[in-house]
């Protein structure tokens, strides 16, 4: 696709690329659904089953802090590797990654009791607990409350920090047009991708993998990261049809854009696949009581039951779903599968967080579906906010022309 003639009205750019009232009336609907979802939540957790809420809650938060991640991750990499494909769309990605500050906020209802010493969640936020047990003993120099706000106060500054950096200095160049501008931000996203894979990582142990605090994978973090990225992806094709559909972006993006965004889904469903099965199999190989009792209370009963059902909708089905060229070029069917994946990514994160409640049947309530409905609104009103006063694309990136005239072979 050849770049269009320039008009003043869009700085000099041939295509709707600023949100404008759009803007202001989705941080209305989204935020009001956010509120109410999450007011919803408050209410009927605190009033009838607190363990519901808190799990309900914390399965949400897992989800939705995942996608928020996977767009940080993404922009870092588009930096890192001089991607020119992209360029046409990485705002919206900044703009995704800039939502770390309400995801912050969104982690205190988890934080706060866990400080407290209320033990719902985690048992190693009450102390006397930790040291009645002496396998637990041996771990509290690091599972401690204090330790643990001082751990994620590090992850969200620096998420914060990062994310709000690469978005202003992108902002930056629209006015400025400074090339330097790139190379200065393909230098800092090395260290960066290095310290977002741990910070990542260990946030993902803190707030999923120490619910059982004796049981213990090394490659939980890569786990997570991976439905991280296949979930990322999923919504950046879900925003992108959203805009277009709202005529922003009508002519920039193109389906060779949606394209590489569908071999990204597809390349880290597969990814998903492959390290849930080596975390399992290696667990199940080395048969240690630590470890397999984890699994053994997700093979049995309702559980396992889930647990091959999500053989078939994390991977199987959508792997072959995705397998075809023609689909991830035709706009309905890539957005039918990016909502499929954002599901099954919820459903993943039910089956991380909720057998902890030590339960026979499956603990669905409706706090599952207020908890993510009220996240995603709050997370789509954020994005909104950051987008009000900036650009929708990079309109003076040295790249932008040929990610406008890209194609795939």
């Amino acid at each position: 696709m050849a770049k269009t003639k320039e008009t003043a009205k869009e700085g000099g750019f041939g295509d709707n690329i600023r949100m404008d009232g759009l803007a202001s009336k989705l941080m209305g609907i989204a935020g009001g659904i956010g509120v109410i979802g999450l007011g919803a939540s408050f209410g009927l957790g605190y009033t009838s089953d607190k363990s519901q809420f808190m799990h309900s809650y914390l399965t949400a938060y897992a989800w939705i802090l995942s996608i928020g991640l996977g767009a940080l991750w993404w922009v870092v990499l588009q930096h890192l590797v001089n991607a020119k494909w992209s360029t046409v769309v990485r705002r919206v990605g900044e703009l995704l990654a800039s939502t770390m500050p309400m995801l912050a906020l969104l982690s205190l209802p988890i934080v706060i009791p866990a400080l407290m010493g209320d033990s719902t969640l985690y048992i190693w936020a009450d102390s006397q607990k930790m040291h009645a047990d002496h396998l637990l003993h041996k771990k509290a120099a690091f599972l401690n409350r204090d330790f643990f706000v001082v751990r994620l106060v590090i992850y969200f500054v620096f998420w914060g920090v990062l994310s709000r950096y690469l978005l202003s200095k992108s902002v930056e160049q629209d006015k400025t047009g400074a090339p330097e501008i790139r190379s200065k931000l393909q230098g800092l996203c090395a260290p960066s991708m290095i310290l977002l894979a741990l910070t990542l990582t260990f946030a993902a142990i803190d707030f999923v993998m120490t619910l059982e605090p004796k049981w213990y994978s090394t490659i939980f973090g890569v786990y997570y990261f991976a439905g991280a990225v296949v979930s990322f992806h999923s919504f950046f094709a879900l925003a992108l049809m959203w805009l277009q559909k709202n005529g922003r972006l009508a002519k920039s993006v193109t389906s060779e854009h949606y394209h590489d965004i569908g071999k990204m889904m597809f390349a880290f469903t597969a990814f998903w696949a492959y390290i849930a099965f080596s975390q399992f199999m290696l667990i199940w190989y080395a048969n240690i009581p630590e470890e397999t009792e984890w699994y053994h209370v997700r093979a049995h009963g309702a559980w396992g039951t889930v647990s091959y059902l999500m053989v078939a909708v994390n991977f199987l089905i959508p792997f072959f779903g995705l397998l075809s060229r023609h689909v991830k070029r035709n706009r309905m069917a890539l957005g039918f599968w990016a909502v499929w994946i954002l599901v099954v990514h919820w459903l993943d994160m039910f089956w991380l967080v909720k057998p902890h409640m030590h339960t026979e049947h499956l603990p669905f309530s409706i706090l599952d579906v207020t908890c993510t409905v009220g996240m995603l609104g709050l997370f789509i009103a954020a994005a909104a906010f950051a987008s009000q006063k900036v650009n929708l694309v990079p309109i003076k990136d040295p790249r932008l022309e040929k990610s406008l005239a890209f194609e795939n072979f």
